[in-house]
């Protein structure tokens, strides 16, 4: 499983040329992606946080059910992400993509040295990064781990330390271990816990007959949104219509894989992701798993994707203890979701 944040830090690297490159495109007149004319908004390109698994289930079944072209699309192209120098970010300066799914963590640095960004909407409500541990010895509070043999990635470095400062730990008295994503490491014993996807980790855990624990960093003092909807302002302010539309495929997208965690599983597993070796099962799992991320209480309340004013205030503290200071109307921009809502109240989760 993918986003957010997982490979987000490696890839806030170079961000000075993209947002001088995000900058020049932006303020002169022209768009990354032009319209069709009057029958239909053309072709565009999304671009994934990750490679396509079933991170991705809502933007495949917006595929495959016609939602985009219906939508007025003739083509939504989803690009692959997880390789070197493809972040959206990236993607939105040089016009390889004309929207994107990323995480504040790695959109915030980038308007902040320049780049004319910003968030549309967020699919995950709470970040998938949790730490990983085992029943046996379950680390259940973030104070649980003082004493404990954590693995932690380099590039999940920026978010371990935000996850410290937000509950006042000493960095000295816990020990990081150097960690490359191997959950044997922890079954082994040479770890009591590493910091690693809840969509992911766990199951494959307990499909290995392990019996996992984790704790949420978004229930632990560092509450994040993950696989964000970022275009530029550019697009917010010249294609409007465009992206409602847009997003109003995906939310339709969405409904239908919160809806049916088997067919998402078999979309990214035999058709979308059929070349990266999938398990239908273990996808079906990760599937139901990032159900609880993206449909909370205030998504069903709200309409998937949106973000209450206090979700959008933790966020930006979150980033601040992140080192990321930023001010919430210079990522987000929500009100393209309102206006969608308010049109249209039927999409809300049922």
């Amino acid at each position: 499983m993918a986003t957010f944040d997982r490979r987000a830090f490696l890839r806030t690297t170079g961000l000075a040329g993209l947002a001088l490159g995000l900058a020049a495109c932006g303020d002169g007149g022209t768009t990354t992606t032009t319209s069709s004319g009057g029958d239909g908004f053309g072709a565009v390109k999304l671009q994934l946080s990750w490679k396509k698994n079933v991170e991705f289930a809502g933007e495949y079944f917006a595929d495959s059910k016609g939602y985009f072209t219906s939508a007025g699309f003739s083509q939504v192209e989803l690009l692959s992400g997880g390789g070197s120098g493809t972040s959206v970010e990236s993607g939105l300066a040089t016009g390889r993509c004309w929207a994107g799914l990323s995480a504040p963590t790695i959109t915030a640095p980038a308007i902040l040295q320049g780049a004319p960004l910003k968030i549309v909407g967020a699919t995950f409500q709470k970040n998938p990064f949790a730490i990983v541990s085992l029943s046996k010895n379950p680390i259940e509070q973030a104070k649980d781990l003082v004493g404990k043999r954590i693995g932690v990635q380099d590039s999940n470095e920026l978010v371990w330390n935000a996850l410290l400062k937000a509950n006042g730990i000493d960095p000295a008295s816990v020990k990081r271990v150097p960690f490359q994503s191997d959950p044997s490491m922890l079954t082994s014993g040479q770890l009591d816990g590493y910091v690693g996807f809840v969509t992911s980790g766990p199951v494959r855990l307990r499909m290995q007959g392990h019996d996992p624990a984790y704790l949420l960093l978004a229930d632990a003092g560092l509450p994040l949104v993950a696989e964000t909807f970022t275009v530029t302002q550019q697009t917010i302010d010249s294609e409007r219509d465009k992206l409602k539309a847009f997003l109003t495929a995906e939310i339709k997208g969405w409904k239908d894989a919160v809806a049916d965690p088997a067919r998402s599983a078999e979309l990214a597993a035999t058709v979308y992701g059929k070349d990266q070796n999938l398990d239908v099962k273990e996808q079906t799992e990760e599937a139901k798993m990032q159900n609880e991320l993206v449909v909370t209480p205030d998504a069903k309340a709200n309409g998937l994707f949106t973000m209450t004013p206090e979700l959008i205030e933790q966020n930006i503290a979150s980033l601040a203890k992140a080192g990321l200071n930023i001010k919430a109307e210079q990522l987000f921009d929500l009100t393209i979701l309102d206006e969608i809502y308010k049109a249209d109240p039927s999409l809300k989760p049922s």
